[in-house]
């Protein structure tokens, strides 16, 4: 048996263990996760809120308690969460909110929310009715900023060849003269 085929054969055994683990490490993490939605389901509660700011911050920027903090995996405390402020009856709270309707939460509106702890789940209503949805210009793609870029140089290049021409013709016609 060759060098080649037996490197190979290492490579591939490798390999399969590494996704093995990962098989049974994934199966463990969702049965997690199933675990804690569940907690989390049943410990929600609506309530009604007034939203001062929101942001995306990271987790030691966020001014959640100390003990979320220390709870939080090493990984993600470098990412970026939904930080929301919020004014709670009498208290100003920092709430995290799901992704998914963070970009739906007014500011400076009342709200019902669905909140289990610390974490708003869901927006029931919104005091005064829904708001306009912010419809802000989205940066364009590469591709639109490039086409428009070479359209935007190619116009200017027709006009100074036009410039350019015109020019050459006046010299011509005084030089006729």
């Amino acid at each position: 048996m060759s060098t080649f085929l037996k490197v190979l054969l290492i490579i591939l055994i490798i390999l399969v263990i590494a996704l093995v683990v990962l098989y049974f490490v994934g199966r463990r993490m969702q049965k997690k996760q199933v675990a804690q939605q569940e907690q989390m389901e049943a410990a929600k509660q609506t309530v009604s809120m007034l939203i001062i700011d929101k942001k995306m911050l990271p987790v030691k920027q966020s001014g959640l308690p100390q003990m979320v903090i220390d709870q939080t995996p090493r990984l993600m405390r470098r990412s970026k969460l939904p930080i929301v402020k919020a004014k709670v009856g009498p208290r100003v709270m920092t709430l995290v909110a799901d992704s998914k309707i963070f970009d739906d939460i007014p500011v400076k509106r009342e709200i019902k929310a669905v909140v289990s702890g610390i974490y708003i789940m869901e927006i029931k209503s919104v005091r005064g009715g829904a708001p306009a949805k912010n419809v802000e210009k989205k940066k364009p793609k590469l591709r639109q900023r490039l086409t428009s870029f070479v359209s935007r140089k190619q116009k200017e290049l027709d006009e100074e060849e036009k410039q350019y021409k015109n020019e050459k013709q006046t010299k011509k016609s005084k030089k006729s003269r």
